[in-house]
């Protein structure tokens, strides 16, 4: 006969590897077979932010091919002017919105524009996908006052203004999808460092996604924190001298499907497969080693800036 100890021992063992088994055959399914939700039923408007470049164009692109009405909101009205006659090019049945609004400015202004534009149309899906970071690699007393100000107006103020100028319009249909684009920066890594400030305000993100899904989850209302890793976007490009897409790097169109398949669910996912990966093995790692990882990624990269 086989001491408790042993039994005992033997049977958490099991448990630890059943909750496991269940837990990556959930991630399989979650990712790749379950079924995407039909954004129609959310209302035929979507908004975007950040619209023109990047992880917001492809949003944009795909939630087009779904069948939804657009508001493009960016900075730039001349690159909204291109984006939205390119989507029309492809889908001429689609209304199209544009809104130019720098969200480093007067956020007031901005929401106001919003709230004007929303006014008469279901807008059932909102993107919150602007944000900014450094120029460059810099510490925290290097930053100057106006790229401070900037960052916290764009990714924390702007996020937070455009979401109240929605929100009642969905509260009113009881109805409604809201998904905050936050950062690996601020989750799956312990620390951000010489992109402290960046990662912050996406913290906020993470923060403000969870208590609005908690908030409005039984008033129709689905709120989720999408968590990407590096995207082959400009962004990228400026933190991590990333030129190109891969097999851990995603393109933005690459990227966008597989977010769209992930709305309506989680209050926050990770939503490309290869990003999950990589979330799972930084899961294992001491933050100490985890910390001296990204300070090299940052300290290269401001070498090779002010070489």
């Amino acid at each position: 006969m086989q001491p408790t100890w042993l039994l005992a021992l033997s049977f958490l063992g099991f448990l630890s590897f059943l909750t496991r088994s269940i837990s990556l055959l959930n991630w399989v399914f979650t990712t790749f077979f379950r079924s995407p939700k039909n954004l129609n039923n959310y209302g035929s408007w979507a908004l975007i932010t950040g619209a023109t470049d990047g992880i917001g164009k492809a949003f944009a692109n795909q939630l087009a091919r779904q069948g939804l009405n657009l508001i493009l909101v960016s900075r730039n009205l001349n690159k909204l002017k291109t984006v939205s006659a390119e989507i029309r090019a492809q889908f001429p049945h689609l209304k199209i919105k544009v809104v130019a609004q720098d969200f480093s400015g007067n956020i007031s202004a901005g929401a106001g524009l919003i709230e004007e534009a929303v006014k008469g149309v279901e807008v059932g899906v909102l993107i919150n996908n602007v944000g900014i970071t450094y120029p460059r690699a810099m510490y925290f007393h290097e930053v100057e006052e106006e790229v401070v100000k900037g960052i916290i107006r764009v990714n924390l103020k702007g996020t937070t203004w455009v979401t109240r100028a929605v929100l009642p319009g969905m509260l009113n249909r009881k109805r409604g999808a809201i998904v905050n684009v936050g950062s690996g920066a601020s989750i799956v890594v312990p620390s951000h460092p010489l992109y402290t400030i960046y990662a912050a305000t996406k913290a906020y993100i993470d923060k403000l996604s969870r208590s609005l899904y908690v908030e409005y989850k039984l008033r129709g209302i689905d709120v989720q924190c999408q968590v990407p890793l590096y995207v082959a976007t400009n962004l990228a490009s400026k933190v991590a001298s990333i030129q190109k897409s891969s097999m851990f790097v995603p393109s933005p169109e690459d990227y966008a499907k597989a977010a769209i398949r992930q709305i309506g669910y989680e209050p926050r996912c990770t939503p490309y497969w290869s990003h999950a990966v990589q979330w799972c093995f930084a899961r294992l790692l001491p933050d100490v080693l985890l910390d001296a990882w990204r300070l090299s990624i940052a300290l290269r990269r401001r070498a090779e800036v002010l070489a």
